[in-house]
């Protein structure tokens, strides 16, 4: 009688570990533009303080207390996604 072993499987060549997102359109994906080039030059009364109960939506300007100014780019149902001078925070909104 004979057994069938299975042979350890080699790491696949296509996978992807990282959260880059995939391009199947075909077209370029379009560069995202800099902290500096969406907040930079913005006026201090175009901000609104952030609070968890506001909603935003994506192209808003805010002021959080402790990470400073930044612009909403992406907005779903309960999450914001922040670009901040120091990088991108995710935050939530609308929380009742």
């Amino acid at each position: 009688m004979s057994m069938k072993r299975s042979r350890a499987r080699a790491p696949s060549r296509g996978r992807r570990d990282d959260d880059t997102p995939i391009n199947l359109g075909g077209k370029p994906a379009a560069a995202e533009k800099s902290w500096q080039e969406l907040v930079g030059d913005q006026p201090d009364d175009a901000f609104v303080t952030y609070d968890m109960k506001a909603t935003f939506a994506k192209g808003a300007l805010l002021n959080h207390a402790t990470f400073g100014k930044g612009v909403v780019v992406h907005s779903d149902s309960q999450r914001i996604e922040v670009l901040f001078a120091e990088g991108k925070k995710k935050l939530g909104h609308g929380l009742r």
